[in-house]
């Protein structure tokens, strides 16, 4: 069994689901309001869980980089000679999606 499943009913079977993930290898999306927040799937047979697997770096400084990378872009949004700050900046590329 595979599919979707609201939040609310996730809370109140978690015990089924888990199991059926576990069991059945079923995988689930999860949707708050409608809107697809999670996905719940097994772990493969033999695979170890680590907490770096679920972090899209491997490390600190390829997370750093990474942010390094994204100041990079906005500062190349930014007019030559305009001051804006930060937050300001982050909202500007909000509103363009």
């Amino acid at each position: 069994m595979s599919g979707t499943i609201g939040v609310r009913e996730l809370k109140a079977h978690a015990s089924e689901i888990l199991r059926c993930v576990r069991e059945e290898g079923a995988s689930y999306t999860v949707t708050h309001r409608g809107q697809a927040v999670a996905r719940l799937t097994p772990v493969n047979p033999g695979q170890a869980f680590d907490e770096e697997d679920l972090s899209p770096f491997g490390s600190v400084e390829e997370m750093n980089d990474g942010f390094d990378r994204l100041a990079e872009e906005i500062a190349r949004r930014i007019p030559p000679g305009t001051a804006v700050s930060a937050v300001e900046a982050v909202r500007e590329q909000r509103r363009d999606l």
